[in-house]
């Protein structure tokens, strides 16, 4: 099999793993990068606060909803159509973002801004599944999970640094000329990875099919529920921190940001010792530590809301249980999309939506009691993590899963691409 860093390979074939890391930031990143001028935008549409907030929900949901319609497309078309049309139509919604008028345009093109985004993170981890196997394949969602930490970090930052030079409309062209970029080189360096005899056949009774196919499996059903319960907690985290650390803690906002970024920084490492503790060590065993941070992370955060603990307790918490959630992260995905290669796409989809979707569901309830207490936050993150383990329980451990490791995982090279 050929390798990458050959001298007789083209360089475009070793951009091709680069490239399917960014896939993963664009759309995310639309979430974030807007975030320090959002009261800005109300002020200059003449919008409520509670309004203006939408063109954040409506981006969720389509981050959600685009990766389960681009999931099946890929399986069936292959990566290559779906990935194109995505990104025309991110740059395009970009584009309407910075010239809506009113809020009302503003969120219905966040919506579609966000379905744009949610091709690029399930062609990613689909086309992934399609040319690593075994230990590399659990590196590369060690990767992507760091990536999506360091678009965490980098999202509002970058904003912050736009919007001493442009105003909102000048972060959406920022945004739509990240996408013409993404575009160019997906041109020059995206070689398909699903070839046609690999995809699948028939329309909405095969997707229904496939979705059936993989909902009755546990593991596969388990592994989405466990990453869909932590990103609740996660999605808690991200919602009710700035609340927490400066309503109720007092920090400055540089105060804050030094604690988000410590977060973010330890999502992005322990992300990449997940990645390598599950190459080498078993798939299984390093998603039973990432929940066992989870828990301890959620109790201390219950425990600070119960309690009033001082602030080094939340911070100390809110670092496990972020940590937590990046170790579980490369392992559940594995576990989610090994046994499952020529349905790939509907397979990432499923747990992208599922993601997103609990992520969405948690973040109101953490404001349910006011911004005066903790509480809420803590119960919320308590009752994700607890309901990740009894999925993981329940569904991941009658098959033996405990015992996967690498060597166990199942080989499937679609193409001759090797990209390691």
């Amino acid at each position: 099999m050929p390798n990458p860093s050959s001298p007789s390979l083209s360089p475009v074939t070793r951009l091709f793993p680069t490239l399917l890391l960014v896939l993963t930031v664009f759309g995310p990143i639309s979430m974030d990068l807007y975030l320090p001028v959002l009261p800005a935008l109300t002020i200059e549409l003449d919008a409520a606060t509670s309004t203006a907030q939408l063109t954040v929900t409506a981006c969720l949901i389509g981050l959600a909803l685009g990766q389960l319609i681009a999931g099946p497309l890929s399986d069936r078309f292959g990566r290559r159509g779906p990935l194109y049309a995505g990104v025309v139509a991110y740059i395009a919604t970009s584009a309407l973002c910075a010239l809506s008028p009113n809020i009302e345009l503003l969120i219905g093109a966040r919506l579609v801004q966000g379905l744009a985004g949610g091709v690029g993170i399930v062609i990613a981890q689909a086309a992934g599944r399609d040319v690593y196997s075994g230990g590399a394949l659990i590196r590369y969602y060690g990767r992507m999970t760091v990536i999506g930490g360091f678009a965490a970090i980098i999202g509002p930052l970058l904003g912050g640094q736009l919007a001493t030079v442009t105003d909102w409309r000048g972060l959406f062209v920022f945004l739509a000329a990240i996408g013409a970029v993404i575009l160019a080189a997906v041109a020059l360096a995206y070689r398909e990875t699903l070839p046609p005899h690999h995809r699948t056949k028939g329309g909405f009774a095969q997707t229904g099919g496939d979705f059936r196919t993989l909902l009755s499996n546990r593991v596969f059903t388990g592994a989405v529920l466990v990453q869909g319960f932590v990103n609740a907690a996660l999605f808690a985290y991200l919602s009710g921190a700035t609340y927490v650390l400066q309503g109720i803690y007092g920090l400055t906002p540089q105060q804050y940001a030094l604690a988000f970024g410590l977060n973010s920084a330890g999502f992005m490492v322990f992300g990449y010792l997940a990645g390598r503790a599950g190459e080498r060590w078993s798939v299984t065993g390093t998603l039973v530590v990432g929940l066992a941070m989870c828990a301890l992370g959620a109790f201390g955060l219950l425990a600070s809301g119960l309690f009033a603990l001082p602030l080094a307790g939340v911070i100390v918490s809110l670092l496990i249980m972020v940590s937590g959630v990046a170790v579980t992260t490369p392992p559940a995905t594995t576990l989610a999309l090994a046994d499952h290669p020529q349905i790939a796409g509907t397979a990432s989809s499923l747990l992208g939506m599922a993601r997103f979707a609990f992520g969405g569901a948690s973040a109101p309830l953490v404001g349910i009691a006011g911004a005066a207490t903790m509480l809420p936050f803590g119960i919320v993150t308590v009752v994700s993590v607890a309901l990740a383990v009894v999925a993981y329980m329940t569904l991941m451990t009658r098959r033996g899963a405990r015992t996967v490791t690498p060597e166990s995982l199942p080989e499937r090279q679609l193409t001759g691409l090797d990209t390691r």
